[in-house]
């Protein structure tokens, strides 16, 4: 070959390269630009891109296939969900991506404090409309709704090409290896695994102005036509849908998400649920769309009521040591109000940068 040809063979390689640096940095360009103007979001949930990790002096080799965690972070309990999400980060060498679920003012703020941490994450921009028409009309019971909490309904939506996945509540700390959690087997046919609330201390949780709320009853009206006609047990033991396991594929083939969709706009209509609910609303279609069709989870993979009244008393601090997750589902939450353990959940929270969020201690005495 002469040098001649040699010459262009290296202008050629010279040109593809240069070509292919180009086209990154434009890439790189068009990711940046839905950074700093998240509010051009089209229509339906949006992820945006993988952020890389930057704290490279906390690096931990991560082994494995992906774990996929969802979870929702609302504007006002960002600190929650970032805590839990630094909890099961810590606690395992697993190769977890955390699917964060927010709306879009969110998204600024969120990035911002997730820049200081080394999670590896996608976030997900939720659109309230896909709830119209699917909720109540009541200007007062529309207030109280929070649409992330539906977030959950539409896993598969958001994680399309994941075949299992964890949802969790932000309200928890986990305290074992998420692998363990990730590793449930779901019986054939089964699209998805609870803890029953009858099936631990757990069970023993009072919801605030429900009572003993750990079957059926407590969350539908059983004098419903539309209830009776399913002929499900009143006295069936309830489950705690703040933390799952989901085989997603099974969740697509029986159109779970369709038949949610159908109890929350039959809800808006005919008011199905239990009068003395509280802050459940998500909870009764999923009663009735997994009833006795679902797996379970080993109860130690979620401990509950910890935000109730007198939990400090009725759970000792061997026994939340050993627990492989907490959930502080009830009125009083570790960042809020004083709860009982509250220290186990500062052990894992990561001070706001922005200075926007921060712990609210009050000293209430629990009644």
């Amino acid at each position: 070959m002469t040098v001649r040809r040699v010459n262009v063979v290296i202008l050629v390689l010279l040109a593809i390269a240069f070509l292919i640096i180009l086209h990154r940095n434009l890439l790189n360009l068009n990711d940046f630009l839905k950074q700093e103007n998240p509010d051009s979001v089209p229509d339906g949930p949006m992820v945006l891109p993988f952020e890389t990790d930057l704290l490279s002096g906390h690096k931990v080799i991560r082994t494995g296939d992906e774990i996929p965690v969802l979870i929702t972070a609302p504007e006002e309990r960002l600190g929650a969900a970032v805590t839990a999400m630094n909890s099961i980060y810590r606690n395992s060498k697993a190769n977890v991506v955390f699917n964060i679920v927010t709306l879009n003012e969110s998204v600024v703020h969120l990035r911002t404090w997730l820049s200081k941490t080394d999670l590896k994450h996608k976030i997900i921009i939720f659109d309230p409309k896909i709830l119209a028409g699917k909720i109540s009309n009541d200007p007062q019971k529309e207030a109280a709704v929070k649409p992330l909490t539906f977030a959950r309904f539409y896993m598969p939506v958001f994680l399309p090409d994941a075949e299992k996945a964890i949802y969790l509540d932000d309200d928890v700390i986990v305290q074992g290896d998420i692998r363990e959690l990730f590793d449930t087997s779901l019986k054939f046919g089964h699209a998805a695994a609870f803890s029953e609330d009858c099936d631990s201390s757990s069970s023993k949780g009072m919801v605030r102005g429900a009572g003993n709320q750990n079957s059926y009853i407590g969350f539908l009206d059983f004098k419903k036509e539309a209830i009776k006609k399913l002929g499900m047990r009143a006295n069936t033991c309830s489950f705690n849908p703040g933390v799952f396991v989901a085989n997603l594929t099974e969740w697509k083939q029986q159109n779970i998400t369709s038949q949610l969709e159908f109890w929350m706009e039959h809800n808006a209509k005919e008011d199905l649920y239990s009068k003395t609910l509280a802050d459940s609303i998500t909870t009764p279609p999923m009663l009735i769309v997994f009833y006795k069709h679902h797996s379970n989870i080993d109860p130690m993979w979620h401990v509950r009521h910890l935000g109730a009244t007198g939990a400090g008393n009725r759970y000792s601090a061997q026994f939340v040591k050993a627990a492989k997750l907490l959930h502080w589902n009830g009125h009083y939450k570790p960042w809020g109000r004083t709860s009982s353990f509250s220290d186990i959940w500062d052990k894992w929270y990561i001070p706001d940068p922005t200075g926007k969020f921060h712990t609210i201690r009050r000293h209430t005495e629990e009644k």
